[in-house]
């Protein structure tokens, strides 16, 4: 199924920042392990841990540093979910690999970059964070793939296209 209210990016569209995040789920209560952001971009949002990758690093890679410098826990079981591409009027153009986990080791602990709280998945508080997640998390909570692109005007999305993947 594809829900399009924009077109995607052009053919040469290249990003020039790229990123990850990576949400470890607990199944057996139905909840999601998110963070208060208190540093870098979206900072003052809820959102999943993750950030930029550093040289030589996968995308896998470098969400697992993430997890481990942001929270102070290694996750044992990521899989890659989908990628987001964002387009922003102010010229970033974000590539964004999405993880999602079910262990991990260690506990999630504050740190200066984020403060980590689990959320029941039907009270996700989407009003607190970008404005595309309640577009593609709560299906890739539940295991579905995708490709999405999303166009902001600063904090305000202008356009969205989700591709979800039928077979991985």
């Amino acid at each position: 199924m594809t829900v399009s209210i924009c077109k995607p990016f052009s053919t040469d569209w290249k990003p020039n920042m790229i990123a990850n995040l990576a949400f470890m789920v607990d199944p057996d209560l139905d909840r999601v392990l998110l963070i208060h952001k208190k540093t870098g971009l979206g900072a003052g949002k809820i959102n999943g841990p993750g950030g930029k990758l550093e040289a030589g690093e996968s995308a896998l890679e470098s969400a697992v540093r993430e997890l481990q410098e942001e929270l102070h826990i290694t996750p044992t079981d990521l899989e890659e979910m989908g990628v987001l591409h964002f387009q922003f009027v102010q010229g970033l153009a974000l590539h964004c690999t999405v993880f999602r986990g079910f262990h991990f080791t260690g506990t999630p602990t504050e740190t200066r970059e984020a403060k980590p709280e689990w959320f029941n998945f039907d009270r996700i508080p989407f009003d607190r964070m970008w404005q595309d997640d309640i577009y593609w998390l709560p299906k890739m909570l539940e295991g579905q793939k995708f490709d999405a692109w999303f166009h902001f005007n600063d904090e305000i999305m202008t356009g969205h296209r989700i591709d979800w993947r039928i077979c991985d």
